[in-house]
């Protein structure tokens, strides 16, 4: 029996890839990605000439049964996204769910995935914190927020450039004005730009500029009773 390897790819900056993951690359009998106009160009730099073949949004349904009887029968198959590890807001889940279904062993090698970093350079707490990915584009997006209001812990988001100022303005809405966020785009790359403050702040900001690349906003959770007494108390 072969095995699924998850393999994680840099954010932007090439470096950021993994010793482990370019042997993997390398020794595997097919690499899925989600992309192969984009993933041939990480893979040439790194001289991995490995089969490529399509796996995204739009077909995983219809072979991730034929992908995981491939690797039962003895193939070793590494799925790879755009950008970051597959199945974090890229496809992967399903074919990894399928294959653990099916008895097929998946292993993921640890490697880059964007909301780390964005989570860090917040300065928001990070013991405690949730993921949200992308909210729904219209349907079911207000809701989603209504139900966010009262969430203590950090929360995580990622958006489209050409979305950020709305997402911002609803969250201004929802969450309050004041509250804090951080917004952070191009990470790791030549641009990179963490951006702090109120929502208020944060919104003149990328209203008077042009925004570009891929976004994370991380933001502060609702302040719980127990932290404003204690705040209180150390006035």
């Amino acid at each position: 029996m072969g095995k699924l390897y998850i393999v994680p790819t840099p954010i932007g900056n090439l470096e950021d890839m993994t010793l482990r993951a370019i042997r993997m690359l390398k020794e595997v009998d097919l690499i899925l990605a989600e992309d192969t106009r984009t993933s041939s160009v990480l893979l040439k730099h790194y001289q991995i000439e490995t089969r490529l073949s399509s796996h995204h949004k739009f077909n995983e349904h219809k072979t991730v049964t034929h992908l995981a009887e491939r690797i039962l029968a003895g193939e070793n198959i590494a799925l790879i996204s755009d950008a970051g590890t597959p199945s974090i807001s890229d496809p992967g889940f399903l074919l990894t769910r399928t294959c653990l279904d099916m008895g097929v062993e998946v292993e993921c090698l640890p490697g880059a995935t964007a909301f780390v970093p964005a989570l860090v350079n917040s300065g928001f707490p990070s013991d405690r914190f949730c993921f949200e990915g992308f909210l729904p584009q219209k349907k079911g997006r207000q809701k989603k927020l209504k139900e966010l209001v009262d969430e203590t812990r950090t929360m995580i988001f990622y958006e489209s450039p050409y979305r950020l100022v709305k997402a911002l303005e609803q969250f201004s809405e929802y969450f309050g004005a004041d509250r804090k966020v951080s917004v952070s785009r191009e990470l790791s790359k030549l641009f990179e730009e963490n951006y702090k403050g109120t929502i208020t702040e944060v919104l003149a900001h990328f209203k008077s500029k042009t925004v570009k690349g891929e976004i994370v906003i991380v933001l502060e959770g609702k302040p719980s009773l127990k932290s404003s007494e204690r705040d209180e108390d150390d006035e």
